[in-house]
């Protein structure tokens, strides 16, 4: 076996072992929370959700400790276009969306707004560790509007994440040290596998002579992407699909504000030029699409998911033109 199958195994396995401990994560940790007593509303809405961001953020910070700023904002960068356009395109083909007048009018436009001001973080090159809390900043405080306005949703919309919240709740009361041991088990395994797949994709660039950007906004994002595409498929055929958007709106919001803001805290990033000119406008421009897309008749259909996926491969076959020249 050549040193790059190796590496090539090595990272397919990264992957795997990311799904696999962010799913102990989320489960383990979704069960805590409700032996603590926080209400399934509020574990539906930040566990779940801040637990399908987890390989993002292993990857990320360990990428940046390691001294590859490309990987971990690549890996920001490719995950945000794959959880619009390949997830939610994919999720749409296989059933139709019926999207909620809120996500139009409050989450989708929040999204938006929360991308075009990246811009204003990274145009000087760089996320220091004032820019990483800053965007923590931002973080609680979308947090903190999305719980307020829980209390305003229908009690349908409510039913939905308090169903995904209830699934993973232990039977009987009180902490258990099984799910103690999946949080560990699945933190663990997040580093690990993040340490795994940032060496082999470092190593895999090289040999290969591709950028490392571009081995992080297809391979590394898709596959820490998995967990949003699980989470969504699920909902999407239980019929749940504010859940399946909604998945998609806060991943892309997480990554932004939590995983770049917790990297440049940990670790200052320099910002490549074509970060700035090429990968952030493609990901507001499949982000601006989810606005037409989703208010047609407040449904996402089969058509649209396929327009979304195709625009989704337009844009990744013009990043790496870009990143090839």
């Amino acid at each position: 076996m050549t040193p790059l199958t190796a590496n090539v195994l090595l990272m397919v396995f990264g992957i795997v072992v990311l799904y696999f401990g962010a799913e102990w994560l989320v489960r383990g940790a979704a069960r805590l929370a409700s032996a603590l007593g926080v209400s399934p509303i509020v574990v539906g809405l930040s566990v779940v959700a801040m637990g399908t961001s987890a390989p993002e953020l292993a990857v990320s910070v360990l990428a940046a400790l390691d001294g590859t700023p490309d990987i971990a904002l690549g890996n920001v960068m490719g995950s945000n276009l794959a959880n619009i356009g390949l997830i939610l395109g994919l999720t749409a083909m296989v059933r139709p969306l019926a999207v909620a007048g809120r996500v139009v009018m409050r989450e989708a436009p929040l999204m938006i707004l929360i991308t075009v001001g990246l811009f204003g973080f990274i145009w000087d090159g760089d996320v220091s560790r004032v820019d990483g809390a800053l965007l923590l900043g931002v973080l609680a405080g979308y947090l903190l509007f999305v719980f307020r306005s829980a209390e305003e949703e229908a009690p349908e919309i409510l039913g939905e994440y308090e169903r995904i919240a209830e699934e993973g709740k232990a039977s009987g009361t009180g902490i258990r040290l099984v799910d103690i041991g999946l949080v560990v088990m699945g933190t663990a395994g997040l580093v690990v596998a993040g340490w795994a797949i940032v060496g082999s994709a470092r190593f895999v660039a090289e040999a290969m002579g591709i950028p490392e950007l571009l081995i992080s906004i297809s391979v590394i994002a898709v596959g820490t992407s998995l967990p949003e595409l699980a989470t969504s498929m699920v909902a999407a055929l239980k019929g749940e699909a504010d859940i399946a958007v909604g998945n998609v709106i806060g991943s892309n919001v997480f990554n932004i504000t939590a995983i770049l803001g917790v990297t440049g805290v940990v670790h200052p990033l320099d910002v490549a030029e074509s970060i700035v000119w090429q990968e952030l406008p493609a990901v507001l421009i499949l982000s601006l699409l989810l606005l037409p897309v989703s208010r047609s008749g407040y449904q996402i259909r089969r058509w649209e998911g396929a327009v979304l996926l195709l625009v989704y491969l337009g844009l990744m076959t013009w990043l790496f033109l870009g990143g090839a020249m």
